[in-house]
């Protein structure tokens, strides 16, 4: 029970750093030597008002100072981050292998935050993910295996997002050869389309140093259907507006993934002896 207790306040402490995080690395701010301040009226704050979770409720969610409103972000990514060091330790006990795996989990929320607020995914947190997705490993032989699943993974969708881009742009160019003439038939101007972002195949490899092959496929397929719906309800919206972040739901997927390995091991095993 201790165990529990401490590591859902480790997740809570790296949840109020984790704010930090995600408000200053896409303004390119140093997330260490400037001290926490009120982004309103840029007041220094005191320890405590800086508690996880309880100065955002004692403060009424408002600033101490000139009392605007503070984001509920705050204590949502502080409570997510409790629980995710809360179920990783319940399912694995507070072990330095559990510690890096939520400490993976923790920077994949950052990315998924700055990712649907920003449309970026900073390269700092994805190689952070990753390299503590590798740590997250109960031995060196585990250790090395999470390397080469990772490895496998980011040359996979590599693989993949050479081939789709290669289709789109191929498609393209073959619909633009209908409307070359005679003056332009040797000016080519078709651009070169990517299917999918280098963020994107970074959260893979994270992907798959948490999970394996086989659970790892399994959280990209899960990933795409928690999309679907949110996909077909922007169908009617700008083209702007139809540009999905991705990478929270494959974090998504991963956490769904990782907590319920046992039961979804069953079910494929199940449907593919």
């Amino acid at each position: 029970m201790m165990e529990l207790v401490l590591a859902l306040l480790f997740g809570l402490l790296f949840g109020s750093f984790l704010n930090v995080v995600i408000l200053r690395i896409p303004e390119g701010e140093s997330v260490v030597f400037t001290a926490s301040h009120c982004t309103s009226c840029n007041t220094p704050l005191k320890p405590w008002h800086n508690i996880p979770l309880f100065s955002w409720i004692f403060l009424g969610g408002k600033c101490a100072y000139c009392k605007s409103k503070i984001s509920i972000q705050y204590p949502l990514i502080e409570l997510s981050s409790g629980i995710i060091f809360l179920l990783i330790a319940s399912k694995y006990g507070f072990t330095f292998a559990a510690f890096f795996t939520a400490m993976s989990f923790l920077m994949l929320l950052a990315l998924s935050m700055i990712d649907f607020k920003y449309k970026m995914v900073p390269d700092s947190l994805n190689l952070l993910a990753i390299i503590f997705a590798i740590l997250g490993g109960f031995s060196l032989s585990s250790i090395g295996t999470n390397a080469q699943n990772a490895l496998l993974f980011a040359g996979g969708f590599t693989l993949l997002r050479f081939a789709l881009s290669y289709y789109l742009t191929s498609s393209v160019y073959r619909a633009g050869l209908k409307t070359k003439t005679s003056w332009n038939k040797h000016y080519d101007r078709t651009p070169m389309i990517e299917a999918m972002g280098e963020g994107d195949i970074m959260v893979a490899a994270t992907m798959g140093a948490i999970l394996g092959i086989k659970l790892g496929l399994f959280a990209i397929f899960l990933s795409a259907v928690l999309a679907l719906p949110v996909m077909l309800l922007l169908l009617k919206r700008s083209a702007e507006e139809q540009r999905v972040p991705f990478v929270p739901f494959l974090a998504l997927a991963t956490l769904i993934t990782f907590v319920y390995d046992s039961e979804i091991y069953a079910f494929l095993e199940a449907q593919f002896r």
